[in-house]
């Protein structure tokens, strides 16, 4: 278990930020470490932002020191998505599931003993995890991609040809606070999220996956009249925020998982910013 606690930070503090505390507080690069387990513990509504990558080895999810648990869904609920290609082998308690490729599954408060495997170790899953504070149990859930809710959006012609697939939200299952979807870009579109907007009831992280080798994705973050960005690779994740955007732009379309937590489980909860209001 690799794990890490980040503070929550103060718009005016990040104004002062340069490029490499930028990246320290925000970006997380090594999610996915073979046959273990990488958790970050934010203060920004507390979600726990996490990967799993069995390979030879099934791997336990065990609470840390900072959690304060006899178990971690002890007061937690938690999403999986499966980013690998290979199927994954998912055991709650007494139950067993298996995702395939970008399919998701909910386990509330409450499960106590869960652990992951890939079904072919040449193959393995990988385990991307948003996991946040739960008040109440409510039950486990899998989520195939025919099962979300879709939503197309945008243009080819404005580079933001979209697919937003709402997998763990409220109108497909029951959470306390966390939620999380994947949207796809289309060949030829860049930009996400746009118009982009801030949301004071919700915190939000973002991980980029399906990134091409050799291309980048550009991040913007910060208050609509104070921005800044944090360039990325694929298979990283970055923490944004109440008070911050969340965009970006790339070299080449691509795939990202967006992670919800905070006061309520309202998706079109947005405070909208103009692309030409920004500065």
């Amino acid at each position: 278990m690799n794990w890490e606690l980040r503070y929550a930070n103060h718009p005016a503090d990040a104004k002062s930020y340069d490029t490499a505390r930028l990246r320290k507080e925000f970006l997380i690069e090594d999610l996915f470490i073979a046959d273990d387990v990488k958790m970050v513990y934010s203060m920004n509504d507390r979600l726990i932002v996490g990967g799993m990558y069995p390979v030879k080895k099934t791997l336990k999810l065990e609470p840390f020191e900072e959690l304060k648990a006899k178990y971690y869904l002890e007061r937690r609920e938690i999403g999986f998505i499966n980013v690998g290609k290979g199927l994954a082998i998912i055991k709650a308690d007494d139950k067993e599931y298996k995702l395939a490729y970008k399919e998701a599954l909910y386990l509330g408060q409450g499960n106590k003993e869960v652990s992951v495997a890939s079904e072919d170790p040449s193959n393995p899953a990988k385990l991307y995890i948003n996991s946040a504070p739960a008040h109440k149990s409510y039950p486990n859930k899998k989520v195939t991609k025919s099962e979300a809710e879709v939503v197309v959006l945008g243009s080819l012609e404005a580079s933001n040809h979209r697919q937003i697939n709402k997998l763990l939200i409220n109108s497909v299952v029951e959470t306390c606070q966390l939620q999380m979807g994947m949207t796809e870009l289309k060949p030829g579109s860049v930009w996400n999220t746009m118009p982009t907007h801030v949301h004071n009831r919700r915190m939000e992280a973002y991980f980029y996956f399906e990134v091409p080798e050799n291309q980048v994705v550009c991040h913007f973050m910060g208050e609509p009249q104070e921005t800044r960005h944090i360039w990325m690779k694929g298979d990283q994740a970055v923490i944004s925020p109440a008070w911050s955007i969340h965009s970006a732009a790339a070299t080449s379309n691509y795939t990202f998982i967006w992670g919800m937590a905070g006061e309520n489980l309202d998706y079109d909860d947005m405070d909208k910013a103009k692309p030409t209001e920004l500065k």
